[in-house]
């Protein structure tokens, strides 16, 4: 399954989030694939895309993390699976 994740970062400090990144890596666990990430013009906010079978690996993922970063996590489909799935119906 596919997960958009909105990072807010505490403080507006995204220093040191990429400080800790440097230094521990992404944190993922084994399981959790990282597919790629954007980061908001003024260094508030991340968007990154990430992939996994099991919603547990996302949560200890978000734990290593919570105490830089502000989670919103939302499933999402790829668009042209929709389209599929809807085309039936249209």
């Amino acid at each position: 399954m596919l997960f958009m994740v909105i990072e807010n970062f505490r403080n507006q400090d995204a220093k040191a989030v990429y400080r800790r990144f440097r230094d521990q890596g992404r944190l993922t666990p084994e399981g959790l694939t990282f597919v790629d990430s954007w980061v908001s013009a003024d260094l508030g906010r991340c968007f990154q895309l990430m992939e996994c079978a099991d919603v547990a690996l996302l949560q200890q993922w978000i734990a290593a993390w919570s105490d830089l970063v502000e989670f919103e996590v939302i499933p999402v489909v790829p668009g042209k699976v929709t389209a599929a799935s809807l085309s039936p119906q249209l």
